[in-house]
């Protein structure tokens, strides 16, 4: 069962929230909503007469906290029988009052991660209104929160964040939130493990969660083992389908009468332990050795507290630091009593002291006033002594001064002699170099002319080469525009003489073409010319024809007589001699 003082709070906030105008009081309409609310997360009946006929008396206005305060104790906290969901019941308190505090816009997780440090504020706080946290219990929750991250916890960085405070070393739910949020203490964390760290104390603080892993689990029915998610409590061992928590499959309740062994190992699991409780046992099988070893260490020690009759642990230690400063503080007052009682005495003493020390000036003014009388007798006639040493000693000083202002003036005319003496041997200096100058400048004169005309010789020079130069490249140019049109025009000739060359080189081919042609045809007809000299020689009585004699004389061939006239050889003559010519001129 939660404690009423932590439930007080969140509702204080929630009722702090309703009062718009910051004067303690909340009208009894929103009273009304908020008890409905509470009583619906809580579980219990809830009864509107009872907030009438408790506020029967008190009709003026709005209705004070000094007022619900016994309401809430009477009618709804007084009720509570059963357990309900704490965090349900803090989230309604938190969505009545954090948007008209905070805006998580500018933080760096999310307005869930809010809600968690705002509970831990609440469970840490102060148990007085207006609820504060004190500096002890901030460094707590810091170091739970760098541990949580996996980062070491930074003391001078948290002295540094204390001297920087200006109130009185306590801050507000809502300040607290921003410190986080703010990400002065997790520099270069990022916002998942912010997050995470944030969850992991919240559940420890809140949730009473001592610790959690996967584990394999034996069934009771079916003997066969499972992995289950396992959240150790104070009070309970749950086991879940995974680590989200939806889905319980079931509560192993611890008590007085519950104890833990260790066991061997069987059935091929490893690492064993049983928890044995009145009605039922159960069996575990942790990861490794390690492992086991803490889960029975946590076990263990969740049952002795049972048997102690102690709460959480965590409750305890707050408790514990709570009582440790209330100690404190005690003995600081403690300190602070005896040193205004050392003052009160240490004042009587001063006042003492100071009424002997007037005594004592009083009798001291006494004699000082009758010394002082005779030192003024003796004074009158010392000053008259001393006025005549007075005039002597300035008659002297004039004359000394006299002399000293004579000597002080003729050293003077000294020095100015000197310093003209020394002027005139320096303008003569001066002047002896002046003139070396005018010489110098003279001679740098003619020499600079000298060099001007030198330079105009040379440079009419160089414009004539220059213009030579011109010419010759004019030249130049002229006959190498002639060379690359002569250069041109040979080109475009060897361009033709190619061109005629491969046209001969084709009329070759083609006359070496028509040559073979002809030789194979003069071969063929050598051929048939020996095969008809053959066939004449054998047969040569008989094709010769018969025909009238010619009256003249008969030319005679290889063959015998002609049987062709002087005119038919002519034109075999020439015919045959144009077939040679035209056989040559193809080769």
């Amino acid at each position: 069962m939660w404690l009423r003082d932590e439930l007080l709070k969140s509702i204080w906030h929630a009722f702090t929230a309703l009062d718009v105008d910051h004067r303690g009081k909340v009208s009894k309409s929103q009273l009304k909503v908020l008890s409905h609310s509470l009583c619906t997360v809580m579980k219990i009946p809830h009864n509107p007469v009872a907030l009438e006929e408790h506020f029967k008396d008190d009709n003026k206005g709005p209705l004070s906290n000094q007022g619900y305060m016994p309401y809430l104790n009477r009618f709804i906290l007084d009720k509570v029988q059963e357990e309900f969901d704490v965090v349900e019941f803090n989230k309604i308190c938190w969505l009545l009052c954090y948007k008209k505090n905070i805006s998580t816009k500018h933080l760096l997780f999310s307005e869930d991660k809010a809600f968690k440090v705002w509970c831990i504020f609440n469970f840490l706080s102060e148990d007085k209104y207006p609820l504060v946290i004190v500096m002890e219990e901030i460094e707590y929750f810091l170091q739970r929160l760098t541990e949580a991250m996996g980062i070491g916890w930074n003391e001078e960085k948290f002295a540094d964040y204390k001297l920087q405070l200006k109130t009185n070393n306590c801050l507000t739910a809502w300040e607290l939130i921003e410190l986080v949020g703010m990400g002065y203490f997790s520099q270069g964390i990022n916002l998942q493990t912010l997050s995470m760290g944030i969850t992991e104390v919240f559940q420890e603080l809140i949730l009473d969660v001592l610790k959690q892993e996967y584990m394999m689990k034996k069934g009771h029915k079916r003997k066969n083992w499972t992995e289950r998610w396992f959240v150790l409590r104070p009070h309970s061992l749950s086991y879940y389908v995974c680590e989200d928590l939806l889905e319980k499959k079931g509560d192993i309740i611890l008590d007085r009468t519950c104890c833990v062994e260790s066991l061997p190992d069987k059935e091929g699991k490893k690492c064993l332990f049983i928890i044995k409780c009145k009605d039922k046992s159960f069996e575990i099988s942790a990861s490794d050795k390690k492992k086991k070893q803490e889960w029975l260490q946590a076990i263990q020690t969740c049952i002795q507290q049972l048997r102690l009759g102690l709460s959480s642990p965590h409750r305890e230690a707050r408790l514990r630091r709570k009582e440790l400063r209330q100690r404190q503080q005690a003995e600081e007052h403690d300190v602070t009593e005896r040193m205004r009682r050392l003052q009160v005495v240490n004042e009587n003493k001063q006042r003492q002291l100071e009424g002997m020390r007037k005594k004592i000036e009083e009798a001291a003014a006494e004699a000082a006033m009758e010394d002082h009388r005779r030192r003024q007798t003796e004074l009158e006639l010392q000053d008259r002594h001393r006025l005549d040493l007075e005039r002597e000693k300035m008659v002297r000083q004039q004359m000394e001064e006299q002399v000293a202002q004579k000597s002080c003036e003729l050293e003077q005319y000294l020095e100015r002699v000197r310093e003209l003496e020394d002027m005139y041997h320096r303008l003569e200096g001066a002047l002896e170099d002046e003139r070396q100058a005018k010489q110098d400048e003279e001679a740098m004169r003619k020499l600079q002319a000298r060099l001007l005309e030198e330079e105009a010789a040379k440079r009419a020079e160089l414009e004539q080469i220059h213009l030579q130069q011109q010419r010759a490249l004019s030249q130049t140019e002229a006959e190498k525009r002639e060379l690359e049109a002569e250069q041109r025009a040979k080109e475009r000739e060897l361009q033709a003489a190619m061109l005629q060359l491969e046209s001969l080189e084709r009329e070759r081919h083609g006359a070496l073409e028509q040559y073979e042609k002809v030789s194979r045809k003069l071969e063929r007809a050598a051929t048939k010319t020996k095969t008809w000299k053959d066939k004449v020689a054998q047969h040569e009585g008989l094709v010769r024809l018969i025909q009238p004699g010619h009256k003249g004389p008969q030319r005679i061939t290889n063959w015998g007589p002609a049987s062709f006239t002087d005119a038919e050889l002519e034109l075999r003559k020439k015919s045959w001699q144009e077939s040679k010519n035209q056989g040559a001129a193809a080769q």
